[in-house]
């Protein structure tokens, strides 16, 4: 993982148009090739991104250039752009004040609280409340950044990919996008089609689930207790 604290401006051109103006920023490029741009506020989420796959190219000029450009004297430019949709992001460096790479090696993946891991055994040992003729390929299928919470198979036998939370939010649509970006590059797999699931989801994540063909389904979870014989348990 790459960081650079640096005093920059940003576009953004695809589906939308953005334009940060000049500011001091947190650049963070993943190993999974992905750009976020973050702010010192706004809690977790990066002002503007870029999910993979894509590709970053560097443009730097000189003193010369820098002072006959109107836009200021910016030194370095980075060409951000998506491998399929060809949106683009632009990120222009006038001023670095850090710039550090951090080897972070493979994450262990989140684990899950209590409601959300039995949420997902409970979803996993009754599949078929998605749909007749569902099956269950397995819980937490590996992917090279970390396990997606069930992998099953619908009627007509293709693959879906579900990711489970207790409250979904835009975070947990990203994360399924990524898993299924992995999963859908495996011929055995493809073509996979994602559901995010949660007891509760934000507006925002529905919507930005729709946009990138994800199904959402909201779960029940005293319903799914009921399915799993609640009585004879103690949770």
């Amino acid at each position: 993982m790459r960081l650079v604290v640096a005093r920059c401006s940003v576009d953004y051109t695809g589906r939308l148009t953005a334009h940060l103006p000049l500011a001091p920023r947190l650049l963070i490029i993943k190993a999974d090739g992905s750009v976020l741009i973050h702010s010192d506020g706004g809690s977790y989420k990066p002002l503007n991104w870029m999910s993979p796959p894509c590709t970053l190219s560097t443009t730097r000029r000189g003193d010369e250039e820098a002072a006959d450009d109107p836009e200021g004297g910016w030194f370095e430019q980075w060409d951000v752009v998506h491998g399929k949709t060809g949106d683009r992001l632009r990120v222009r460096l006038h001023e670095v004040f850090e710039d550090s790479s951090h080897e972070l090696g493979v994450d262990p993946g989140l684990q899950k609280d209590g409601v959300e891991a039995h949420l997902q055994a409970l979803l996993a040992d009754n599949i078929e409340t998605l749909g007749t003729g569902w099956s269950l390929v397995r819980r937490e299928y590996f992917t090279a950044i970390g396990p997606v919470d069930i992998l099953a198979r619908d009627q007509d036998g293709g693959s879906v990919a579900i990711e489970i939370k207790r409250r979904g939010e835009i975070d947990g649509v990203e994360q399924l996008t990524r898993y299924l970006e992995l999963l859908n590059r495996d011929p055995l797999l493809a073509p996979v089609r994602g559901i995010f699931a949660a007891q509760a989801i934000k507006p925002q994540a529905r919507v930005l689930a729709g946009d990138r063909g994800i199904d959402c389904v909201t779960l029940d979870y005293d319903a799914l207790r009921g399915i799993d014989d609640a009585e004879s348990r103690l949770f």
